[in-house]
């Protein structure tokens, strides 16, 4: 079997998508969030030593898939770049009512435009929720769109960085204290993992253990989801029963492709 070939002519990279594109609490020393594609993009630059990679992040908190493709499916038709990042639905997903297999099919069209602009289209599939709370009771609903998304990369030749395999983010250090958002350390994970997808060399290993701390007890674990809940769970609750977005007023951190 022949060994594969890193994914070459990526000297420049669009990223689309929502809160877990734009970074949310992974603060970046610009005052704003850093998150996953920033250092994914980091990576792709320091393989262009002569300065001309270029970056834009497009992702907006709170994005649903119908938005995401008006408002940045556009953009890429503009500036046509070598690699583009496209990981959107999950906000339409954990919405109550919603079909996975409704929502696939949007998501596909959106990658076919998608592939007219762009070099090299990644997606990411969901995390496996099974010990998230109130999200593990979604976990069939983002199984049966996560294999959608699988079909849909190979039916338009597409990367895959398969989230629901990564173990590394099972780990409560992965997550920030709101459960919904990944950490730093979560948001590197998963740049590794997306550079491990586009068989970027030398880019280190997703899945390397986590240093060894002290498993806390029922008592504390209790304390914690209490905490969690009043702090982040109803708010978060309550702003779908007003149809609020943390996205309201937001505008894309990183609009246009610049050398970063």
């Amino acid at each position: 079997m022949a060994d594969l070939q890193e994914t070459p002519d990526l000297h420049s990279y669009v990223a689309l998508g929502d809160s877990f594109t734009e970074g949310l609490n992974d603060p970046g020393p610009d005052g704003h969030f850093a998150g996953w594609a920033d250092r994914l993009a980091g990576m792709l630059a320091d393989r262009q030593p002569g300065g001309g990679f270029r970056y834009a992040n497009l992702a907006v908190r709170g994005r649903l898939l119908d938005q995401i493709v008006a408002e940045q499916v556009p953009q890429v038709h503009r500036i046509r770049p070598d690699l583009v990042t496209f990981c959107a639905g999950g906000n339409d997903i954990l919405r109550p009512g919603s079909d996975p297999d409704e929502v696939a099919e949007r998501f596909e069209r959106a990658v076919v435009e998608l592939g007219r602009s762009a070099g090299t289209v990644l997606v990411c599939t969901g995390f496996d929720t099974r010990d998230v709370p109130v999200l593990r009771h979604l976990r069939g609903k983002i199984a049966t769109y996560n294999a959608h998304l699988r079909a849909i990369a190979d039916r338009n030749d597409c990367v895959v960085a398969d989230l629901w395999s990564l173990r590394s983010v099972h780990d409560r250090r992965a997550w920030s204290d709101d459960r919904l958002h990944l950490s730093p350390e979560g948001h590197q994970r998963v740049a590794l993992l997306a550079a491990r997808a586009l068989r970027l060399s030398g880019a280190g290993d997703p899945e390397a253990p986590w240093p060894t701390v002290a498993v806390p007890t029922p008592a504390e674990l209790r304390r914690e989801n209490l905490q969690w809940a009043r702090s982040f769970l109803i708010p978060w609750v309550g702003r779908r029963l007003r149809g609020e977005s943390s996205g309201d007023n937001v505008e894309a951190k990183r609009p246009d492709l610049l050398p970063l």
